[in-house]
């Protein structure tokens, strides 16, 4: 059974960051305590707009120093953060991503694998992004800290293999026309891709992205692509096909490395005398 720490973590946690910065001086010495197996939102990108506040998950195990106990939170404090620049302390204190909440539960009497959350939210002073240059790959350090009561005795600052992919989110829309329309006959489809702007906290377009156009059939449950073209200057979208059968028309954006993927929703087009044609070939055994 679990022998959790919940509500001294939880407390502890949020004040971690602002400790960090405002805690005297502490000695040089390090404190001895490691933070491994960090694992952030599962190991897949963080995809961040502009308004949400994003809270992607993360694990990690905190293994104590002899002399100290995961019974005693108070000793104590540990946990991973993201950062880019040189030094993970300096990155801890400029624009640094750091935990919200998370709960450890003790393994032994000097190991603790822990739970919770980073915060991020998009527009604010501390926990923003100002820059779009943040969706890039971003460091993993750890701050760890050794109290005895009000005083810091130690703090140490670390770093953990890999990295977590910070990307704009991106999204699209999808028009198409006319409706309803004879068969044989040209359908226009336009759109637009945009992706969130870390530096405005609106969405812009994204020039010169290669955007498939697909299609699926009344009746069927799949898209296919029917071709590819790429977004002009502002991110505009514009393909012309020829109608055959009704169905639904959207635009799919693959994604960078900076930048999430994106999928319209569907535009459906009825396409006069396609569907009796579906429907009696339907009807035939044969």
């Amino acid at each position: 059974m679990k022998s959790g720490r919940t509500g001294a973590v939880a407390a502890l946690a949020g004040a971690l960051a602002l400790s960090a910065l405002t805690a005297p001086p502490a000695t040089a010495a390090g404190t001895g305590i490691t933070v491994s197996r960090v694992v952030v939102n599962g190991g897949k990108p963080v995809v961040v707009g502009t308004t949400e506040a994003k809270e992607p998950s993360v694990t990690f195990r905190i293994t104590l120093p002899p002399g100290y106990s995961t019974t005693d939170p108070s000793a104590y404090d540990a946990a991973p953060f993201l950062y880019h620049g040189t030094t993970p302390a300096r990155g801890f204190e400029n624009g640094g991503i750091h935990m919200g909440l998370y709960t450890c539960y003790e393994t032994t009497a000097r190991i603790a694998d822990c739970e919770g959350t980073l915060y991020i939210e998009p527009q604010h002073y501390y926990y923003g992004l100002d820059s779009n240059n943040d969706a890039t790959t971003w460091k993993i350090g750890t701050v760890s800290q050794l109290w005895k009561g009000a005083h810091l005795l130690a703090e140490e600052y670390g770093t953990v293999a890999g990295g977590v992919q910070l990307k704009r989110y991106a999204k699209a829309t999808v028009n198409a026309a006319p409706e309803p329309v004879a068969k044989g006959k040209p359908i226009t489809v336009t759109g637009t891709l945009k992706r969130a702007d870390w530096v405005k906290h609106t969405y812009t377009g994204v020039a010169d992205a290669s955007v498939q156009l697909q299609f699926r059939p009344k009746g069927t449950t799949s898209y296919d692509t029917v071709k590819t073209v790429r977004s002009s200057s502002t991110g505009a979208l514009k393909a012309t096909v020829t109608a055959t059968l009704d169905g639904d028309w959207r635009w799919s954006f693959g994604g960078w490395s900076t930048t999430g993927s994106a999928v319209s929703s569907g535009d459906y087009v009825d396409v006069s005398g396609a569907g009796g044609l579906v429907r009696e070939m339907h009807a035939r055994p044969w």
